[in-house]
């Protein structure tokens, strides 16, 4: 008697145990996968303002070349500055340039955190006068990945209005 009171107790014990579990179907859970996975995974974004920018700057790049004809006008916005420069992409060389870091600039306007849309005027009108007396009436426009708004925007037109045609 005390045998089979043994033997029906272990049998107990091992039907309820998980690695013994050839009486009863196996249930597993939903979160447990025993073969890969065949959905595809979903990731968050995990790109920032400034690879996103840089991605439209090079699809930018690939459809504006600068020639000594006709040169680059890049942009380049900073959080604290607003830096133009014409360049001739077929030698690598840097034509103009000018930025709010210029001593006429930085001492017309007083801004305290960025620049504002008039001083980036006075940027557009200082590279359209630098490449005026430089003999570079034409040039091809990249707005270095920022969107044609604001300060770019500015920049932009008062480049034209000094005399710049692109």
């Amino acid at each position: 008697m005390a045998a089979s009171t043994i033997l029906s107790f272990s049998h107990s014990s091992l039907a309820s145990s998980s690695c013994y579990s050839a009486h009863k179907p196996s249930i597993t859970p939903n979160f447990v996968s025993l073969r890969p996975q065949t959905l595809p995974l979903i990731h968050a974004k995990a790109h920032t303002r400034r690879e996103d920018r840089t991605a439209r700057h090079i699809r930018v790049r690939k459809k504006v070349e600068g020639t000594p004809e006709r040169p680059r006008l890049c942009v380049f916005r900073s959080n604290k500055h607003l830096y133009v420069q014409v360049i001739d992409d077929t030698k690598m060389h840097t034509l103009a340039s000018a930025s709010t870091m210029q001593k006429p600039v930085s001492e017309d306007s007083s801004y305290s955190s960025s620049p504002t849309i008039e001083v980036a005027q006075k940027v557009g009108e200082m590279i359209a006068k630098n490449c005026l007396e430089k003999g570079i009436s034409k040039v091809a426009f990249d707005r270095g990945g920022y969107p044609y708004h604001g300060r770019v925007k500015a920049l932009a037109d008062a480049a034209r209005e000094h005399g710049l045609v692109f």
